[in-house]
């Protein structure tokens, strides 16, 4: 009954709900005018007509309009629940599809988002289905789904502004925007700051449902126990977007597509009973380009050996940090003793390298990644 309460005092919407889209709904749906709007929110006039018109323009986007239809519904709906002094709203019928609440949109941000940053990702919605997917382009003409979305979460990343539209139409194809890769950045931010909680929860430092929901919260998304992999985004695609003097792609999306098979695959193996590989040993000083990585790989973990093998020092090197651990190309140049901006030239060549080795493995039949 206290979640209901404090909802209704907040107009029947959860927090997460931008102040604009408040603004909007209670001007639309309950009738308050504008200048009444403004005093309660202490600001002109002319600035709660400009959030007005602003929300009423984005109305064309599918995703917008139905989460501006869903949350009046639910004001709506509380405020005639509560208006009724002998009826307890927790035991009331709710009709209208409930918004997320604010810890729901965190999580699932969180993981839609990671996957939104990937090179080629778009969130594809279909008209009247109550589910949303992510798809990524492959680089070889194909795509793959990466991410299931219910209709509320989509509809609420889009009211914020975390993905938006370019056209919409029959299947709308989002993006992740600036706001959505800050956003993201911030959500890794607070897991990290959780997790970090929990580990002083066990030294004694913090006890209770703090540390309990980090817990659960690392053991719902295993990805959480390596923070490093839930960068915004990798230092491919940063450099995908990058020119080059002929106004090309630096890195092509094959080669992007490559480096993020590498890391997938580098994942996998961190993920399973094998968690304790070393990877460093496959750094200059230590890759045995000779050695017997010659076999097929069977698992994650052999086709990675298999990968900076082929690849060999040098290129081995930058692809391991910038695909796998995910260091920037400056970084990776002060570790390596390389000079100023050579990194993003060997690591396109490794990347080209790493691209000719997965075609090589598909023809000889050992390509186990589908």
């Amino acid at each position: 009954m206290t979640d209901a309460r404090t909802r209704h005092a907040q107009g029947g919407l959860p927090r997460w709900v931008p102040d604009a889209a408040r603004i909007y709904l209670a001007h639309v749906e309950e009738g308050h005018s504008i200048r009444e709007l403004a005093r309660q929110a202490g600001c002109h006039a002319s600035t709660v007509l400009r959030q007005v018109r602003r929300i009423e323009t984005r109305r064309d986007d599918p995703l917008i309009d139905a989460a501006l239809l869903s949350l009046g519904a639910t004001r709506v709906q509380l405020g005639a629940i509560h208006s009724r002094k002998d009826e307890d709203p927790m035991n009331a019928a709710v009709n209208t599809p409930t918004p997320p609440d604010g810890a729901t949109l965190a999580r699932e941000a969180r993981r839609v988002l990671r996957r939104l940053c990937e090179s080629g990702a778009v969130l594809a919605v279909a008209a009247e289905m109550d589910k949303a997917v992510v798809v990524r382009d492959t680089g070889d003409g194909g795509s793959t789904r990466t991410a299931v979305v219910d209709s509320p979460i989509a509809q609420a990343m889009a009211l914020k502004e975390w993905i938006a539209c370019d056209e919409p139409g029959r299947i709308s194809r989002y993006r992740i925007t600036a706001a959505g890769r800050q956003e993201l950045q911030r959500l890794v931010a607070q897991q990290e700051n959780k997790v970090r909680g929990f580990a002083e929860a066990q030294a004694g430092f913090d006890t209770g449902r703090a540390a309990e929901a980090a817990l659960e919260e690392v053991e719902a998304d295993p990805r959480a126990r390596k923070a490093r992999y839930l960068l915004a985004e990798s230092p491919l695609v940063a450099l995908g977007r990058r020119k080059d003097k002929d106004g090309q792609p630096f890195l092509t999306d094959a080669l992007i597509a490559a480096g993020e098979r590498l890391r997938e695959d580098f994942e996998l193996s961190q993920m399973g009973p094998r968690t304790t590989q070393n990877w460093d040993q496959f750094l200059t000083a230590g890759i045995d380009v000779q050695g017997n990585g010659g076999g097929t790989p069977t698992d994650a973990q052999g086709r990675v050996q298999a990968a900076l093998r082929d690849l060999g020092p040098g290129l081995g090197d930058v692809a391991l940090r910038c695909c796998c651990f995910l260091e920037g190309l400056e970084t990776t140049e002060k570790r390596l003793g390389w000079s100023a901006r050579s990194g993003k030239i060997v690591l396109r060549i490794a990347l080209q390298r790493l691209k000719r080795h997965y075609e090589e493995r598909a023809r000889q039949g050992g390509d186990l990644m589908g």
